[in-house]
């Protein structure tokens, strides 16, 4: 609850234990076993924040934080809870600014983003890819942006794949080897995303991450709650796409310093999925991002089952801490309690160790930032309970809220623009039509080759026959000639007779 310009947590003994909106930016730690009550303290501070005039963001994992938008019930057990902490007067139910987001479109505001936005390295960790593949897809983003193409969903990336495997010899001397099983390793991560639903997260319009960051018209901070039930089914998923959310928000907003009042607070729930994507390069960016985006004026909050969930370079940047019971049945589990105990700066009224194991559900040990950014002394607190409804809101109500949201109206339909897919169509298009041109060409001059082949052979054909014809003609000639002078030398023959048997006595008397 805000309360007196601060974040009402809970009390001990008594008194308020409470969290300096300054030093919300200091970020903070939720851990305990399940069913301590870490969803109730944090749907508490949630409340506190949007009271503060400060946007909330939380992933929602089981749908109990859509209760939100409703004001709690009375009961029974809420009024004891509301005596015991003394806060007749200055408590109420009441529901919260609530927008809801789903990555898949189902329970709430579609969230996109694009390929290009979501990068290769996140995209690599998403698709369970080598090192060496990897640097596949940085390549293949690289020439996309060389090239001016962007990747904006599944089939940009998918159809940009397969120009730089189809043209991999050209692109090797600038942009180094480019193999084959390299490519078809990373198609088929391609494929696994889809099988994942993850077609839906990627494209346009991509979430504008101003659309987190407003308020209602009372001034309090909106309660952007993400559907993850179906989200956190897949958690490389579920964790890159937190990531890409931090890092999104940490590129848009300036550096603001410490501030009276955050200008965000982001909730993380199962945050070890986050810290368990597996690159050393990945992790440090994480570590980068949470330790910078203080300067930003944002406060992130980890919620996981014990402190040791989170690595110590991130763990020494969360000021603000909320321990809830531990259960410490196995030597593990001893271990990790007692790094968690060892985390809090010690009250002498208590063993702190002794009091995690001790706590009972809706109770907590707190150490909050105080003024100076030092660490407080921890107090075994009583949570105070949420103002708003404690469990899910019924479906009708969520999806009217979801049908009149603004946010509906902008991001609800998807939008595909001109990108690499279809610039790739098209440069296949145009060189497909060279190629038919040019074969239609091939065989337009093979045809007229055979044509001219064909006419030589007919005047080739035509002389011989010709030649042959002059031949026989000459033939004829000469045998006519022949049988004329045969004809010829015949009669002279046979007239030379005659007149020797007319004139025989004479000729032979000559």
């Amino acid at each position: 609850m805000f309360f007196d310009g601060k974040i009402w947590m809970g009390s001990a003994d008594g008194r308020p234990v409470c969290m300096l909106p300054s030093m919300a930016n200091r970020h903070g730690l939720s851990s305990g076993a399940t069913g301590t009550g870490k969803t109730i303290t944090l749907k508490v501070m949630a409340e506190a924040f949007s009271d503060a005039g400060v946007p909330v963001f939380v992933s929602d994992i089981k749908g109990d934080l859509s209760g939100m938008i409703k004001p709690g019930v009375d009961s029974e057990n809420m009024q004891k809870r509301i005596a015991k902490y003394n806060l007749g007067g200055v408590w109420s139910y009441k529901a919260y600014p609530t927008t809801y987001w789903d990555v898949f479109g189902e329970k709430g505001t579609p969230v996109r983003a694009t390929v290009s936005e979501m990068g290769p390295m996140l995209l690599a960790r998403i698709m369970d890819l080598t090192q060496v593949q990897e640097g596949v897809l940085h390549i293949v983003f690289r020439i996309a942006d060389d090239q001016g193409m962007l990747l904006l969903d599944l089939k940009d990336l998918r159809a940009m794949l397969q120009e730089v495997g189809d043209h991999a010899a050209d692109y090797k001397t600038k942009y180094g080897n480019i193999t084959a099983a390299s490519v078809g390793a990373i198609q088929r991560g391609l494929i696994k995303l889809e099988d994942q639903g993850a077609e839906l997260f990627f494209g346009e319009p991509s979430l504008d991450i101003a659309d987190w960051l407003v308020k209602d018209e009372a001034g309090r901070g909106m309660v952007n709650v993400l559907n993850c039930e179906k989200l956190f089914q897949q958690p490389s998923l579920y964790a890159t796409y937190l990531l890409w959310m931090l890092s999104e928000l940490y590129e848009y907003l300036p550096e603001a310093g410490d501030l009276p009042f955050p200008k965000a607070v982001f909730f993380f729930d199962e945050a070890h999925l986050l810290f368990k994507l597996g690159s050393k390069e990945l992790l440090s960016k994480v570590e980068q991002v949470v330790r910078l985006i203080r300067s930003k004026g944002v406060g992130v909050y980890f919620i996981t089952q014990s402190p040791t969930d989170v690595p110590n370079t991130v763990l020494a940047q969360l000021g603000n801490r909320i321990q809830h019971a531990l259960r410490a049945y196995t030597p593990a589990d001893q271990k990790d309690l007692r790094a968690a105990a060892a985390s809090f700066r010690s009250n002498p009224d208590f063993d702190t160790a002794e009091a995690i194991t001790s706590c009972g559900t809706g109770e907590a040990l707190i150490s909050f930032m105080d003024e100076y950014g030092a660490p407080g002394m921890v107090q075994r607190c009583g949570i105070l309970p949420p103002q708003s409804l404690m469990g899910p809101v019924d479906e009708i109500t969520m999806a009217g809220s979801i049908a009149v949201s603004e946010m509906g109206k902008k991001y609800n339909e998807p939008v595909d623009r001109e990108s690499a897919y279809e610039m790739l169509i098209e440069k296949f298009t145009a060189e497909q039509e060279a190629r038919d041109a040019a074969a239609a060409e091939k065989q337009r001059l093979k045809e007229e080759k055979e044509r001219e082949k064909e006419r030589k052979e007919a005047i080739r054909q035509a002389k011989a026959e010709l030649k042959e014809e002059q031949k026989k003609e000459k033939s004829k000639r000469e045998f006519e000639k022949s049988m004329r002078s045969i004809a010829t030398s015949a009669g002279r023959t046979a007239t030379n007779k005659l007149v020797r048997g007319l004139l025989g006595s004479l000729l032979r008397g000559r």
